[in-house]
C-alpha cells in the first residue's frame, strides 16, 4: 500500500485533527508498522460513539498497516469513581467492552489488549508516571485533568491529579507511536507530545477523532463544531441515556430516540442526525436510498456526505424522511451486535453491566 493511501485512511472521518501530518508522514516513511493506541475508561453500556465509531477508526488504522493497542483503563475508571468505584465491576465492564468491539467487527486477533491493572504492578510504570509529574506544574496538571470529563472546579481529590500523569506516560510505557484518542483527551496527548524530549523519548503523533454529538441538540449545551469544549460537553454520553443510541437498543428504542432528536429543517451545524450519517452510516454503507414521495422529488440516492448535507441545507430533504432512513440504517448496523449479546459470555457480561449502578 502506498504512503498516500495510508495517510488517507488515518485522516478519514471520524479523524478531526492530526498533530502533525508532517510527523505522521515521516513516521510512516521510516516505520512500516507503527503502533497506535486508544484508551478506554470502562463504565456503563456502549453506544454508537464508544463502540461503532471507535471500531470504524480502529479498522482504518489496521488497514493503514498500523499495529493497534486497546488500552483497557480500568484503574483510570477506578480513580474516576466509575461503576461506584468497584474495581471488580470495572474489570467486568472492560471484558464487556471487548465483546462490544468484537461484535462491531474488530478482529480481536489483530489487536493487542493491555490492562492498566497489569501495568500498575510494574515499578517502571510508576517511575514513568513520576517522571511526567516531575516535569509538569500543578496548574498544568489541573488543566489536563479535565480529560476525566470533569471541570477544573471539580478537581478536589489528589487521585484526580494522578490520572493525567498516568495517561501522559502510557504511550511511552507501551511504546505507542500514534496517540489515536478522542478530542476530549487532547490535553493529555499534547502533554505527552510536549514532554517527550525531556523524557528522552521520540515525539508522538496525535490523531484525534471527533466526538459524536448527543441527540439533544444545542439547547442542551451543544452545538456547532467551534471548540473541543463544546464537543465534550454535548457528546453522546452513557451517563445521559437520552443523548445516546446504545448498541443494545431495539428498533423501537432507536425509533423513539431518533424521532425525538434535534433535527430542524435546513440546520446543518450541530445536527446529530447528520453527524450519524457522516461518521457512522456512510462509513458502514457505500450508499443509501432515502425514500421520499414523488411529489417531494422521489427517492434520493446518497453516496457521499456532502450530497446529503447540501440537500438538507437547501431544504430539499425533510427531517422526517432523513430520520426514517436513519432508523433503518442504524437498525441494520445494530442488529448483529444485539444478537452477539443474546447468549453465552457476552450476555452474562452485558447483564452484569446493565444491572450495575452507573456513576458519572
Amino acid at each position: 500500500m502506498d504512503l498516500e493511501r495510508r495517510i488517507d485512511l488515518i485522516r478519514a472521518p471520524p479523524t478531526e485533527e492530526i498533530i502533525t501530518e508532517g510527523d505522521l508522514r515521516t513516521l510512516l516513511e521510516t516505520k512500516s508498522h507503527p503502533t497506535a493506541y486508544d484508551g478506554f475508561e470502562t463504565s456503563g453500556q456502549m453506544h454508537l460513539g464508544s463502540a461503532v465509531l471507535r471500531a470504524i477508526k480502529i479498522q482504518d488504522m489496521l488497514d493503514a498497516q498500523c499495529e493497534f493497542i486497546l488500552w483497557i483503563a480500568d484503574w483510570f475508571a477506578y480513580i474516576n469513581n466509575k461503576m461506584g468505584g468497584n474495581l471488580d465491576l470495572i474489570k467486568k465492564t472492560g471484558e464487556y467492552y471487548l465483546e462490544g468491539w468484537k461484535a462491531c467487527g474488530i478482529d480481536m486477533k489483530k489487536v493487542k489488549i493491555l490492562w492498566t491493572s497489569d501495568a500498575v504492578k510494574d515499578s517502571d510504570y510508576w517511575k514513568g508516571v513520576i517522571d511526567i509529574a516531575k516535569n509538569s506544574t500543578v496548574q498544568r496538571t489541573i488543566r489536563a485533568a479535565t480529560i476525566m470529563g470533569r471541570k477544573e472546579a471539580e478537581m478536589q481529590y489528589t487521585a484526580q491529579l494522578i490520572y493525567p500523569m498516568m495517561q501522559a506516560w502510557d504511550p511511552f510505557y507501551f511504546k505507542a507511536d500514534i496517540l489515536q484518542l478522542g478530542m476530549d483527551q487532547r490535553k493529555a496527548t499534547i502533554l505527552s507530545r510536549e514532554l517527550a524530549p525531556k523524557l528522552e523519548q521520540s515525539t508522538r503523533v496525535c490523531v484525534h477523532h471527533h466526538l459524536l454529538a448527543g441527540l439533544q441538540g444545542p439547547d442542551e449545551g451543544r452545538m456547532g463544531q467551534e471548540t473541543a469544549t463544546m464537543q465534550i460537553e454535548a457528546k453522546m454520553s452513557k451517563s445521559k441515556p437520552q443523548t445516546a443510541v446504545f448498541i443494545h437498543d431495539s428498533r423501537r428504542e432507536i425509533e423513539e430516540k431518533i424521532n425525538k432528536a434535534f433535527c430542524p429543517e435546513k440546520i446543518v451545524d450541530g445536527n446529530p442526525i447528520l453527524e450519524i450519517w457522516k461518521y457512522i452510516i456512510l462509513r458502514k454503507f457505500k450508499s443509501r436510498t432515502i425514500e421520499r414521495s414523488p411529489k417531494f422529488g422521489g427517492n434520493m440516492e446518497i453516496h457521499d456526505y456532502s450530497d446529503i448535507e447540501l440537500e438538507f441545507k437547501n431544504g430539499k430533504l425533510h427531517p422526517l424522511d432523513l430520520k426514517k432512513e436513519t432508523i433503518q440504517a442504524l437498525d441494520e448496523i445494530l442488529s448483529p451486535i444485539r444478537r452477539h449479546f443474546e447468549k453465552g459470555k457476552a450476555k452474562e457480561l452485558f447483564d452484569t453491566v446493565r444491572n450495575a449502578q452507573i456513576t458519572r
